[in-house]
């Protein structure tokens, strides 16, 4: 059964059962993939709880949907998933966005961006937290990912390694770990946090810091990876090694 198209929202734009879809997404829906009335839809809100319905008019600058079902909101149900999130070195321009925007089709629940020693970026300030939100949600809604992906605020390497839960599976990525599908495979964790480094890698310091606090060093392969392109790659092993371990392999 194909699923409906996918539309962002935020949770006070329904009321009452009805849905009424403005901006960008109302242009996108009418515009774009030219809906019509009586056209069904899936909305989904900055919780990620996700409403099915059907499109019952157009107004003069929105669409007006009656809402027939709700989903649980996704952070409420996280817990029931296994999750990985990333943390990643701050790193400048589009590459950042370009980071932001592919973690969250891949699916990872958490974006911590890490002020490290090494990095030549500034500290993002509200402007850009807001545009990497922006990017997540339409990422979520492009890859119909179950959630939208949380961008935590950006804290210094030894926060990260202070706060960081025990729980979860800590690993670093650095040439010359043990491989990360292996060491997933291996301990079979339900969360796991992966923090990828800057170009130059994450200082001695800091390297010791993630030592010391029982982060395990991963490899991702031979080759020496820019710093987008270690944490997108992180991200694709541990959701192959993670489908494996799900689907009983």
């Amino acid at each position: 059964m194909n699923r409906p198209p996918r539309f962002t929202i935020a949770r006070d734009s329904i009321r009452g059962g009805v849905a009424r879809l403005g901006g960008d997404e109302f242009h996108h829906l009418r515009d774009v993939m030219r809906l019509k009335a009586g056209a069904r839809v899936a909305l989904i809100d900055e919780r990620g709880a996700e409403y099915r319905g059907v499109i019952r008019s157009f107004e003069a600058r929105q669409a007006v949907i009656e809402v027939e079902s709700e989903g649980a909101a996704a952070r409420e149900s996280r817990h029931a998933a296994r999750t990985v999130a990333l943390g990643a070195a701050i790193i400048k321009g589009p590459r950042m966005d370009f980071l932001v925007e592919k973690a969250a089709e891949l699916g990872a629940a958490e974006l911590w961006p890490i002020v490290s020693a090494r990095a030549v970026a500034l500290t993002p300030g509200r402007e850009k937290i807001a545009r990497w939100r922006r990017l997540v949600a339409a990422a979520a809604k492009q890859s119909l990912a179950a959630f939208p992906m949380e961008i935590r605020p950006p804290l210094g390497f030894a926060d990260l390694i202070r706060i960081a839960p025990g729980d979860t599976l800590r690993v670093s990525c650095a040439i010359g770990g043990e491989p990360l599908g292996a060491v997933i495979r291996r301990t079979k964790p339900e969360r796991i946090l992966i923090v990828c480094g800057p170009e130059g890698d994450f200082d001695r310091e800091e390297q010791a810091m993630a030592e010391q606090a029982g982060f395990v060093r991963v490899g991702l392969g031979p080759n020496r990876l820019r710093s987008e392109t270690a944490a997108l790659a992180a991200l694709s092993i541990a959701a192959g090694a993670l489908g494996e371990l799900d689907g009983g392999i």
